[in-house]
């Protein structure tokens, strides 16, 4: 995709991962529109960092929960831009065991509304614009918590509702990418241990033990946790130069799927 004159709506982007994107996009020279919710102790920050791009942005405060709030979202990106190219699916609610302790219906509520039924109205509302745009680009933010749960060094940090969650996104996506087929490339990242999600720069990492810390990180093959550059650059690979790909999930996790099972050294054998 040339990035000239296209237009990106960017969701829970006050900071950390969809912050990251935002800016990275801004500099490519898309024009962006932020949306976001929590944290608005963040905003003025936020404001100051993309008005030293000198690039055109919005921002936007939605509560995406609302349905009936979610076409207006989509509806003032095109009032200030006339278009839409490129939707950054990046919104979620991420419930810990070592924070939130046993579920409460209103957590599982929470985690599974957030994470992934605003992901679905989002889509709904963006795809006709998308599809107008004839060179679409979804990207849906997704958790390894889909494919682990609740197990390993990690069940300290993924519930049952936002891993079932996750694991509903990556359905999501191989049906938006055949709905969005040809206009439209739909693709997943699915996100391992990030420093803003998850990782050191969290409040619930801070409450694990180091016992508890070090497994995670001797369980990812890489022996460290994602940065939000890790992040920004699949994402600008997905955008910019995979024209063919859809449909697809890429994983960045630094091996921690792969990372609890060992290669034994290879046996004589008896020939």
């Amino acid at each position: 995709m040339k990035t000239e004159n296209k237009v990106a709506l960017v969701l829970g982007s006050i900071k950390g991962i969809g912050k990251g994107i935002g800016l990275a996009l801004a500099k490519e020279g898309i024009n962006v529109a932020l949306n976001y919710f929590d944290w608005e102790e963040k905003l003025d920050e936020l404001k100051h960092d993309f008005s030293e791009l000198g690039s055109r942005y919005i921002i936007t405060r939605t509560d995406l929960l609302k349905t009936d709030e979610i076409q207006g979202v989509v509806n003032n990106v095109i009032e200030h831009f006339g278009h839409l190219d490129i939707l950054i699916n990046n919104i979620e609610r991420g419930g810990w065991p070592v924070v939130h302790g046993p579920y409460t219906c209103e957590q599982w509520d929470l985690e599974i509304s957030t994470t992934l039924r605003a992901k679905q109205w989002i889509f709904e509302c963006s795809l006709p614009h998308l599809k107008a745009s004839g060179d679409g680009v979804v990207i849906n933010i997704s958790s390894i918590a889909g494919m682990v749960g609740r197990s390993g060094p990690v069940s300290y940090i993924f519930n049952e509702g936002y891993s079932a969650a996750n694991r509903g996104i990556s359905l999501l996506t191989e049906t938006w990418a055949r709905i969005g087929a040809p206009e439209v490339r739909v693709n997943e990242i699915m996100l391992g241990i990030i420093e803003t999600r998850h990782g050191e720069k969290t409040r619930g990492w801070e409450l694990l033990t180091d016992d508890q810390k070090e497994a995670v990180i001797d369980h990812t093959l890489v022996k460290r946790t994602g940065t939000i550059d890790d992040v920004v650059k699949a994402v600008c690979f997905l955008i910019k130069d995979a024209p063919f790909i859809t449909g697809s999930v890429l994983r960045i996790d630094g091996g921690y799927v792969l990372g609890g099972e060992k290669v034994s050294p290879m046996p004589k054998g008896v020939v």
